[in-house]
């Protein structure tokens, strides 16, 4: 991995990269609020992604969506709607690995719901979702959610997409399996492809491009100090090199040494003391050597106080070069470097 001077990075491109999924595709297109460019770009060549975790909102949808199914169908008396399950069997996502578009090379992801023919050909995708913040909904369907569905649509070649939302309060996630889906808390938001985004062919080549510049080629988006802040701090723990951002290893090094100034400070007294300590058990147990002993312990509560004896040899320099051979068996020179701090004045 290497660091650029623009705010980007370089990998050598993986051989197999993660596809651009529904909620990747927002993201890429800098539409999504809770994840950047970047973030997709990492998650997509594998250089990092946080390992996924259920939280109570992903237990939570996953536990009121069938329910959402069945109202729509109780609703509206659907008998066309078709779930993963019908297509893939019950443990599609073992299966299709999270991946109902095998043959697309870049774009993947998984649909919620369709509604099908009586031949089984897709005529428009249903997206389940589950939310506490009814404010998001208010005016539209939140952008990162239509493109969601949108592109699910188009890879199936359907123009029809239909949202269906649930509203949550903070107890019902505590058991979301008693959930009651009822017309007082779901409401269902529509739209075409085509009016919507009647740019998409556009959309989906820019993004096509994006991928040959940034996956393909090995050099990320752009980051943002901020918002990537917690992958960036990973990927520079554990890609550290001179090639690294220079100023950011800095800032860095300088807020940990001020921490341990700050502790150094206020124990310094305690250090003083205990050295003082140190060197009169230290004092006590060399009186307490005898011959052949390598060894002397002082057995404590908590530690045992070794004080440990060697006997070391040294070569009298200025007895060989008087006989002439100190210069045979001097070895080269050996360079070192120190790194020491100097706080500014």
């Amino acid at each position: 991995m290497k660091w650029n001077d623009n705010n980007t990075i370089s990998i050598t491109p993986p051989a197999k990269p993660k596809k651009c999924t529904g909620t990747r595709f927002a993201a890429i297109m800098g539409l999504n609020a809770w994840t950047t460019p970047f973030n997709a770009w990492c998650a997509i060549t594998r250089t990092y992604e946080e390992p996924f975790e259920d939280t109570i909102y992903t237990l939570a949808g996953k536990a009121i969506e069938p329910k959402q199914a069945e109202y729509m169908q109780s609703k509206y008396f659907w008998k066309n709607l078709t779930s993963p399950t019908d297509v893939y069997g019950a443990d599609y996502f073992k299966k299709t690995w999270g991946d109902f578009f095998k043959d697309e090379p870049i774009f993947g992801g998984m649909w919620d719901y369709l509604f099908t023919d009586k031949n089984g050909k897709p005529t428009a995708v249903l997206e389940m979702k589950t939310t506490k913040r009814s404010e998001d909904w208010l005016e539209d369907i939140p952008e990162y959610y239509a493109l969601q569905a949108a592109l699910y649509a188009w890879l199936l070649g359907v123009d029809d997409v239909i949202m269906v939302c649930t509203v949550l309060e903070d107890k019902d996630y505590q058991n979301p399996e008693a959930f009651i889906v009822t017309p007082d808390n779901t409401f269902e938001r529509s739209f075409k492809v085509s009016e919507r985004y009647p740019n998409m062919a556009k959309t989906i080549k820019k993004v096509e491009k994006w991928w040959k510049e940034h996956v393909e080629g090995g050099v990320s988006p752009k980051f943002d100090e901020k918002k990537d802040a917690e992958i960036l701090k990973v990927l520079r723990a554990n890609n550290l090199s001179p090639d690294s951002d220079l100023d950011a290893m800095i800032a860095e090094a300088e807020q940990l040494q001020a921490k341990l100034d700050k502790v150094a400070e206020e124990t310094a007294a305690d250090e003083k003391r205990l050295k003082t300590l140190k060197d009169l058990i230290k004092e006590a147990c060399t009186a307490k050597f005898r011959d052949g002993d390598k060894q002397v312990i002082m057995e404590g509560s908590k530690y045992n106080w070794v004080t440990s004896r060697s006997v070391t040899k040294k070569i009298d320099e200025a007895a060989m070069k008087k006989d002439g051979v100190l210069d045979k068996y001097k070895t080269a020179e050996t360079v070192t470097y120190r790194l020491t701090l100097k706080e500014k004045e």
